[in-house]
């Protein structure tokens, strides 16, 4: 694309209700416009009867005369204009080439329930059509290129991240006039400190999470502002018993100026943010920020502000109560934040446009990305019988992985099932009864304050140097995903089984490819990582003795129930290398297979449908191939165990234990046998 006058952009967000994307917008070209050399005019392209902005070198023009909205912009403005075109506001003509499409965030697909139907509908058919048609996507953070790319047909490296700036604040004047006069009195008097918030109805901003402390906030004085947003945000009953909750309606750039340059800090809890303007608008204003960690906000906030999770009220009211004890502290968020918003300019962000304009790339200025909030990560292996398995892949994950897990115990029925992991200091080994839930239990029961993530591994699974990284920062990205799994490259279960080189190799060659992400996905045991907070006080059934993915469905199904997503994303790779030591007999199996289903349906982690296809394609697997068994699947054994769940089931005797006293007795290590732990 080269810049000249036909070169357009569209206006159409100057017809809209301004919040944080219309504000980009109109501060781009704002900044846009002070860059552009005067003889290269581009148009600004916008419906009849809107508001002239009055830049300079961008001239307006009305076209399609008696349409608005969306058909005036996939309509009159794709057949006025044949040229390139620059969108700034998440959506643009479907069917066009040469254009530029910013698009802030994944919202509407990680959190749809803030959005109504036709919204919803329109984002998820348009935006994949972007993206196939060759649009070039920006973003305005790092966190929200890669939402962007696990739900879009884009690749992450493909999306330029453009931020927004922070000169704009400069302009606002700090005046209380605008402010409702009980609200402009008690800032004045000065008489109990406030902090501010800013008021939306949307559930991805997470406002609750503010009447949640506020009575907290009353035990020590401490008054809440909202601003923004309509007097009927809460219920009336919500606000009857909380007198240090003030509604100050919408207020003024300048009122907010006022507001926030007063305040003890601004509360920023949002699930997920595309960037979160709010929170440079407050640092450059020096006033204090507390902040959720997610997606974008912990990349915004950098080390000037306080995080908090928003599933945790007690978190804010103590980050408050330290911000409140600490003059130093306060002076040094502050000073902290004025560094920080140097990074985001509307200046840098404009040249960052003109470059693509212009030569269909650009070299705007990166800035640095925080880790992500969520870095404790504890790594859990079960194992039994396979010390020289559990040796090779624990010391792999320690060696390799590129996030340095917190800590890797390893939950052992024996003392020697861990060999010489037993000698290393970065191990702690726990001694448990058998049983995969009962092993992984005994390891949660040890996990130690503090640990964000927990990951579950197989003792033979290999995973990629980068699993542990790529599950910090979708944890982080994705508030409201409390378990996930990730794609297995090579699986040795159905076959004679990887040896550990060989497991190596194929992780090495496999081809990067774009990420895919489904959900909803139950995770898998052989890799599988969870939320701690959403964890706490949960445990394995372990009535579900063997190892047939069941007992991790059951898991996870319970999780769902509360709300949780549960998903699985290439981003997390690995190779189950499926050894074949140290298994149990496919008698017991096959019990499972049948009792399993039918006892999760009676707990309600599994529905009827669900159980009765589970059955029915194990019972049909196992059968077709009863003659012609593959070496490595005891597929008669099975049969025979399937046909005792079904006997016990028709006598109503569901006891999933009952499979680990089936079978006799544990085989050698070089007898083809099925299942993981006994």
């Amino acid at each position: 694309m080269s810049l000249s006058p036909d070169f357009a952009v569209n206006g159409r967000f100057l017809t809209q209700t301004p919040t944080g994307v219309q504000r980009y917008a109109h501060n781009v070209l704002k900044a846009l416009d002070r860059q552009l050399n005067p003889l290269h005019r581009i148009q600004l392209l916008v419906p009849p009867q809107t508001v002239n902005p009055s830049f300079n070198a961008i001239h307006m023009r009305e076209i399609g005369k008696g349409l608005s909205g969306h058909l005036w912009e996939q309509g009159a403005l794709p057949l006025s204009h044949g040229g390139p075109l620059l969108n700034l506001c998440n959506t643009a003509p479907a069917f066009k080439s040469q254009q530029i499409v910013c698009i802030h965030d994944a919202n509407v697909f990680t959190a749809p329930e803030s959005y109504g139907l036709p919204f919803r509908l329109l984002y998820r058919t348009l935006q994949p059509l972007l993206v196939k048609g060759g649009a070039q996507i920006t973003t305005v953070s790092h966190a929200s290129a890669r939402q962007i790319a696990r739900y879009l047909p884009i690749r992450q490296s493909d999306i330029v991240v453009l931020p927004n700036g922070h000169e704009h604040v400069h302009g606002w004047k700090a005046d209380p006039a605008g402010l409702a006069p009980e609200i402009a009195a008690a800032v004045q008097s000065g008489a109990r400190p406030y902090i501010v918030a800013l008021g939306s109805r949307a559930p991805h901003k997470n406002l609750d999470l503010v009447i949640k402390i506020a009575d907290a906030l009353e035990e020590r004085g401490i008054d809440i502002v909202i601003a923004g947003g309509d007097f009927s945000i809460f219920r009336t009953e919500v606000l009857a018993h909380r007198p240090n909750v003030r509604l100050a309606g919408r207020v003024s750039d300048d009122g907010l100026a006022y507001l926030l340059r007063q305040a003890l800090c601004l509360v920023f809890p949002s699930f997920n943010e595309g960037f979160g303007l709010p929170i440079v608008e407050a640092m450059a204003l020096g006033c204090p920020v507390i902040s959720s960690g997610y997606s974008s906000m912990a990349e915004v906030c950098g080390d000037a502000a306080l995080l908090a999770s928003p599933f945790r009220p007690d978190q804010w009211v103590a980050q408050i109560d330290a911000l409140r004890g600490s003059r130093t502290m306060a002076a040094d968020l502050r000073e902290k934040g004025l560094q920080q918003v140097r990074q985001f300019s509307w200046d840098a962000t404009a040249a960052g446009y003109l470059d693509l304009m212009q030569r269909g790339a650009t070299d705007a200025v990166r800035h640095p990305v925080r880790a992500p909030a969520l870095s404790r990560v504890a790594v859990i292996v079960a194992t039994r019988g396979r010390p020289t398995v559990a040796s090779q892949t624990v010391r792999l994950l320690l060696e390799t992985q590129t996030t340095k897990p917190e800590l890797v115990i390893v939950s052992c029925v024996e003392p020697g099932d861990a060999g010489d992991l037993r000698q290393d200091a970065r191990v702690k080994v726990v001694i448990s009864k058998p049983g995969l839930a009962a092993q992984r239990n005994a390891a949660l029961a040890t996990l130690p304050e503090g640990i964000d993530i927990v990951v579950f591994f197989d003792d033979d699974f290999v995973a990629d140097p980068g699993w542990l990284a790529a599950a910090q920062r979708i944890f982080s990205d994705e508030s409201k995903v409390v378990a996930l799994t990730g794609h297995v490259v090579a699986d040795g279960i159905k076959g004679p089984g990887i040896v550990f080189e060989d497991a190596l190799a194929l992780l090495d060659e496999a081809p990067s490819q774009q990420i895919s992400w489904q959900e909803p996905f139950s995770p898998y045991g052989c890799n599988m990582a969870y939320r701690a907070e959403a964890i706490t006080g949960a445990r394995f059934d372990e009535r579900l003795v063997l190892y047939g993915w069941l007992e991790d469905r059951d898991f996870a199904a319970s999780l769902a129930q509360k709300g949780g997503r549960l998903i699985k994303s290439s981003e997390l790779r690995g190779v189950h290398m499926g050894v074949k030591s140290g298994r149990v007999s496919g008698e017991r199996l096959g019990y499972s297979q049948i009792i399993n289903p039918l006892y999760m349906r009676r707990k309600g982690t599994m529905t009827s449908r669900e159980a009765v296809g589970q059955m029915m394609r194990n019972f049909y697997s196992n059968v077709s191939r009863y003659f012609w068994q593959e070496p490595f699947i005891d597929r008669r054994g099975r049969t025979k165990g399937n046909l005792l769940g079904m006997r016990d089931a028709l006598r109503g005797r569901l006891q999933p234990e009952k499979a680990a006293a089936l079978g006799g007795s544990r085989r050698p290590p070089s007898t083809p046998v099925e299942g993981k732990l006994s």
